[in-house]
């Protein structure tokens, strides 16, 4: 991963923006939405955070050292090398943000991705993550060991499961589910035999799987770019014998 993806608390706080017009309009914008106070420079005493939107390469870069001296996090539009943190395109489903960030190569792109990921996710989705986190302390209740209520719940949100992330309806099945759900008991192993080293190549299933498993054991060859498809958390380690495993194990032999 290039950087590592947060999502900022700033309601009441205040935030700098640097700059005029259009682009420094719309950094604004965003701080507002967000519940942030934009403010000017003179108060970046006061502030953790700031965007600098100005034409001026060199007045951009002056702005940037000034306010990394007072240390603040700084974003500098258009100058990702310049930049503490840079901005996704952001898909909202309140509660639910979806950040789609190609690290400052081509805002264009994470727009248009996301623009494709609006007509795929339900604006139902809020609904769901609302209803479950209401439901927490019920969770616990019915399932009180982490790894199967973390199970229960990745068998019930994949596709086809009873709360179907990408299904509408879906938040109105969580008192059913939570009552009538179960959990996987016993550690699951999936061994897989690939054949490319290209990830565009994984089966629908190959790809659910890895992206849900708690470990994966891999031949050395295997490439990152199929390695990385796994959750960003999941234990990755090569394959050298009889590893011992817990929760969902996700095994990669290479055919060569």
């Amino acid at each position: 991963m290039h950087s590592l993806p947060l999502f900022h608390r700033i309601a009441g706080e205040r935030v700098v923006v640097v700059g005029s017009g259009g682009m420094a309009a719309a950094k604004a914008r965003l701080v507002e939405r967000a519940g942030g106070i934009v403010c000017a420079e003179t108060e970046a005493h006061h502030a953790k955070l700031a965007f600098v939107a100005l034409e001026d390469e060199r007045a951009a870069e002056a702005a940037a050292l000034r306010l990394k001296r007072a240390g603040l996090l700084v974003n500098v539009a258009d100058r990702p090398e310049l930049c503490d943190f840079t901005l996704p395109s952001i898909l909202d489903r309140e509660p639910v943000l979806v950040a789609i960030s190609t690290g400052g190569a081509s805002a264009g792109l994470a727009k248009h991705l996301r623009l494709r990921l609006e007509g795929l996710i339900p604006q139902s989705i809020g609904g769901l993550a609302s209803g479950l986190s209401a439901m927490r302390e019920k969770l616990r209740a019915r399932w009180p060991d982490g790894d199967m209520r973390r199970s229960a719940l990745d068998r019930a949100l994949e596709e086809g499961g009873p709360l179907d992330v990408l299904q509408a309806e879906s938040a109105s099945h969580i008192d059913a589910w939570i009552e009538f759900g179960t959990a996987e008991d016993q550690p699951a192993i999936f061994e897989f035999i690939l054949t490319s080293d290209d990830p565009e190549d994984l089966t629908l299933k190959q790809a659910r799987l890895l992206g849900r498993a708690d470990t994966v054991l891999h031949d050395p060859a295997i490439p990152e770019a199929i390695l990385v498809r796994a959750r960003a958390d999941a234990q990755r380690q090569p394959l050298l014998g009889d590893e011992p495993t817990s929760g969902l194990t996700v095994i990669l032999r290479r055919s060569i």
